[in-house]
């Protein structure tokens, strides 16, 4: 029981994350059941029938709230369950010796480009047009690949693209992203039940899982307008590479004072961009306020001109400058 807690706690802060920031649901969650044991597979797996019911919450949440932009959603989620299914196919196949690093450096490398992409200034400004199938389709087709084999990676891959598209409002990518992510979650899931069968999924892990999911859906879908992404995937992905990095320095079979050494490294670079991102959190607020600043005072009304000596007097005419009253 103790352990379904912890779970369903996973699954709750993994779609706070997820609703919020458009990705890490799969990377938070498919992280931390490697370090408890689980075989890969069997992990996606259960991530993505959980995924199911939580992205199906929080694209309708996403919906209510004005984040979704149904052309986008249309053209990326078929090519994205294409991708997921042939993922899941490719990842049922491979022994659970094999996969596991192979799932730990796909996590950990989503996980650093987290880190760098959040260190550096989010592109918030639009430009004109739309964005076009032929970009949208292989974007989709890549990213339910990843996913599907590593345990997540539909959000890492697509939100960022979307957004450095400069195309969308940031609310609308994450929105798009995580409502698309339904159909994604549905064909690994069978991709995964024809590869692995009912036992390759961990019902009790996927009910936990879902449960959490559930509760922060909503709330994520209305945290999107006010958590600010930039500390949120700096953060998250510094998580995600120092546990992935454990699995890899296993297999690596690194031993002595190259362990903590490298653990060193992969720290000091979490705090760096923590601290980047900080920064450009912070200049991109100041831009944001000298722009607002500046749009009132180009919009302010100006001052009436001055007729005559009478209007430069601002106290009624039958006031005298000491404020008596004049004489008639």
């Amino acid at each position: 029981m103790r352990k379904l807690l912890v779970l369903a706690l996973v699954g709750l802060v993994a779609q706070l994350i997820d609703g919020s920031l458009g990705m890490a649901y799969g990377l938070t969650s498919s992280t931390l059941l490697l370090v408890a044991g689980v075989a890969p597979a069997a992990a996606s797996a259960s991530v993505h029938l959980a995924e199911i019911g939580t992205t199906l919450a929080a694209g309708v949440a996403h919906w209510r709230f004005g984040n979704v932009d149904w052309r986008v959603v249309t053209r990326i989620a078929l090519p994205g369950a294409i991708g997921a299914f042939a993922g899941a196919t490719v990842l049922s196949s491979i022994s659970t010796e094999a996969a596991a690093p192979w799932m730990a450096g796909i996590l950990f490398t989503l996980g650093a480009y987290l880190l760098i992409r959040f260190a550096r200034p989010l592109r918030t400004d639009r430009v004109g047009g739309r964005l076009r199938g032929r970009f949208l389709g292989p974007l989709g087709l890549v990213a339910g690949f990843v996913d599907a084999t590593g345990g997540g990676g539909w959000g890492p891959v697509a939100t960022p693209a979307l957004l450095v598209s400069g195309r969308m409002e940031p609310r609308k990518v994450i929105g798009s992203v995580d409502t698309a992510e339904f159909v994604v979650a549905g064909a690994a899931s069978v991709g995964f039940l024809i590869g692995l069968g009912t036992e390759g999924f961990l019902l009790p892990t996927v009910a936990a899982l879902l449960v959490g999911g559930l509760i922060a859906a909503p709330l994520a879908a209305w945290l999107v307008r006010i958590v600010p992404a930039q500390l949120l995937g700096a953060a998250v992905g510094g998580v995600i590479v120092l546990t992935n990095a454990r699995t890899l320095i296993r297999s690596a079979e690194l031993d002595g004072p190259a362990r903590p050494t490298v653990y060193a490294l992969l720290a000091i670079g979490w705090l760096a961009a923590l601290v980047l991102a900080v920064r450009a959190l912070r200049r991109t607020r100041r831009a944001r306020a000298e722009a607002a600043q500046a749009a009132d005072s180009s919009t302010a009304p100006a001052p009436a001109p001055l007729v005559g000596a009478t209007a430069a007097v601002a106290v009624p005419a039958e006031l005298t400058p000491t404020g008596t009253p004049n004489p008639r």
